[in-house]
């Protein structure tokens, strides 16, 4: 087989980029790992930075998420036993948008399909090879256990932190920053309508907690645990004590509302970026290249400002144009991740208890919280990074 651009992995980051690609007349094949029911059904993250749904609305895949998605006009701080309403429209005249991964994931893909574009699912066994060479190539054993080769010109890896992009780069390459968190997060999917109509982030010296939703239908639920616990140690009725305990309010009208659980997690927590996020005619983008802690909701929103830039850069050299944008593409998309893991890092510290935390320690994070809430300056400054900065390129 042979392309322009040969793609791994099937998330919103490589689907993005094939179909911005698609749009400038470029050719793409999108190489995934997994079949296609478990691409569109695997539950991640599920906020929307206000440039990301722009861009999703401007490349005409945002119909489905206008529809069905949730705007939302503000967030609560839940500390000192009150709510903490941060007015993110009022402070910003933006808004975000709820709306799940797996549901661009669907969209892109349904839009990648009507196309006639490539999606090769169920690829096991993919390694890119002559990297540093104007001939890269892809090889995989596709869905019915044929051995495959793609050529290509440009290879995009796009396959997650895990993926062999990332690893296909010799270490002496490539400089890796990294923190890790002495706690995980456990993440709940419950069948109920949202208890409160907005996202709430609530500290609490058990633990931070975190009331979000998917649709009217659907609320997701986060509790912070340590990092050494599995799914096993939290049965459902341990999971709602624990999020009731965090959550509720004395004297307050609110109610958690418990339903059927459906999908639960335990994920890590982490800050991870490399550099460069590019090594020959390979491309790193999104979480290939990054990981942010989730408390930001920065991860897919990243990706999306990375494959922005990576499908205008391909553009213009595969066109003919010159390589001054691909040579530009890891700083500039730097700059906006380092921004991203900092508001990340910070939200996290803020809101999280630490093990070895005194009560100097908690002391400081209440003042950092009480300083947002009151703070005009503080306030909007925490609202247009949650909101998403505007793209300077």
């Amino acid at each position: 087989m042979r392309t322009q651009v040969g793609i791994i992995g099937a998330g919103p980051a490589g689907l993005l980029l094939a179909h911005l690609l698609h749009l400038a007349g470029i050719d793409s094949v999108v190489v995934e790992a997994r079949d296609r029911g478990y691409v569109e059904q695997r539950v991640r993250a599920g906020v929307l930075e206000h440039p990301t749904a722009e861009l999703l609305r401007e490349v005409g895949v945002g119909a489905r998420m206008d529809a069905e998605g949730l705007p939302h006009h503000g967030l609560v701080l839940r500390f000192d036993g009150a709510d903490h309403r941060m007015p993110l429209t009022e402070l910003t005249g933006k808004t975000i948008t709820v709306y799940g991964q797996q549901e661009v994931v669907k969209d892109l893909i349904a839009r990648r399909l009507a196309d006639e574009g490539q999606i090769l699912f169920a690829s096991t066994d993919v390694r890119p090879h002559d990297l540093t060479s104007d001939q890269p190539r892809i090889t995989f054993t596709d869905a019915a256990g044929k051995p495959q080769e793609l050529r290509c010109d440009v290879v995009a890896g796009c396959d997650g932190f895990h993926g062999v992009s990332r690893r296909s780069i010799p270490a002496d390459r490539i400089q890796a920053y990294e923190r890790l968190y002495p706690f995980a997060w456990l993440g709940i999917l419950a069948k109920t309508p949202p208890s409160h109509e907005e996202l709430i982030y609530a500290y609490h010296e058990r633990g931070f907690a975190l009331h979000s939703m998917r649709s009217p239908e659907l609320t997701r639920l986060y509790l912070q645990v340590a990092p050494t616990e599995s799914l096993a140690d939290w049965p459902d009725s341990r999971v709602w004590d624990e999020l009731h305990a965090r959550l509720e309010l004395a004297g307050s009208e609110f109610s958690l509302r418990e339903g059927p659980v459906v999908d639960r997690l335990l994920a890590g927590m982490r800050s991870f970026v490399v550099e460069p996020m590019r090594y020959g005619r390979l491309f790193l983008a999104g979480d290939a290249a990054h990981i942010v802690p989730p408390t930001g909701a920065k991860g897919m929103n990243l990706a999306v400002a990375d494959v922005r830039l990576l499908a205008r850069a391909l553009t213009v050299f595969l066109s003919g144009g010159g390589s001054a944008l691909i040579d530009d593409y890891s700083r500039a998309c730097l700059r906006r991740v380092w921004r991203a893991e900092h508001f990340s890092w910070w939200m996290t510290s803020m809101l999280h208890a630490f093990p070895d935390d005194d009560r100097f320690g908690r002391r400081l994070q209440l003042s950092q919280l009480r300083y947002v809430v009151e703070s005009e300056a503080a306030g909007r400054s925490m609202a247009e990074n949650y909101v998403g900065l505007p793209y300077e390129f």
